[in-house]
């Protein structure tokens, strides 16, 4: 499960949305991730043995919460679903870790080259996880530094609605809809991406305002 804390309450709560967004060291991050999970397993009795019957587990069982950027150049996730850009709110996304993604070329000098090997992350999940046999596609999400989300829009035409297509077309039915995969931008400087591989039973974001 992992959280994305969008709008003023990130920035007044502390939320990180820069280096390391989704690694350790920040308090508010690591606090907001743990009690989620805390009431998983406590109230929802998501316990080892019992609710949460996981053969190995994954690092987004203990905490995973981070903060998206509002300086990106594509409309942030509160608008898309039509509350606004700086609205304060907050997305639960049910996944089953994060796979760290490179572009193509290394630095990502056209959005195919950026996008390609998402596609190709997204692809081999969903023959892992036996997601062809039960066609649960749900929707998909990726992490993007700001350096990657500016180049990929410097090519002419190339907005959001043209990555989620083109993704959508590419991966031949990675997800339940073009609108249904998420490129999210956070993170600090540099080309790496992160993508959340949906949870192997399908999954579909929940929002809701703040």
């Amino acid at each position: 499960m992992a959280l994305c804390v969008h709008g003023p309450i990130a920035r007044k709560l502390g939320i990180n949305a820069l280096t390391n967004c989704i690694g350790p060291g920040t308090r508010s991050n690591a606090c907001i991730g743990r009690a989620l999970q805390l009431c998983l397993r406590n109230i929802g009795g998501a316990r080892s043995e019992t609710g949460d019957m996981a053969t190995m587990g994954q690092p987004g069982k203990y905490t995973l919460c981070f903060a998206e950027r509002n300086d990106g150049p594509f409309p942030t996730l509160t608008e898309r679903h039509g509350m606004g850009k700086d609205v304060s709110a907050i997305t639960v996304m049910g996944i089953s870790g994060t796979a760290e993604v490179l572009p193509g070329d290394g630095e990502g000098a056209t959005p195919e080259a950026i996008l390609d090997p998402i596609i190709a992350g997204m692809r081999a999940e969903i023959v892992m996880s036996g997601q062809v046999r039960k066609n649960q596609r749900g929707e998909q999400v990726v992490l993007l530094p700001l350096e990657l989300a500016q180049k990929i829009v410097r090519h002419d035409a190339w907005d959001l609605k043209r990555v989620q297509q083109y993704m959508f077309d590419k991966g031949e039915g990675i997800a339940s809809a073009p609108e249904a995969i998420h490129p999210i931008v956070t993170g600090g400087a540099g080309y790496k991406m992160a993508y959340l591989p949906i949870w192997g039973g399908g999954s579909q974001m929940v929002m809701r305002r703040l």
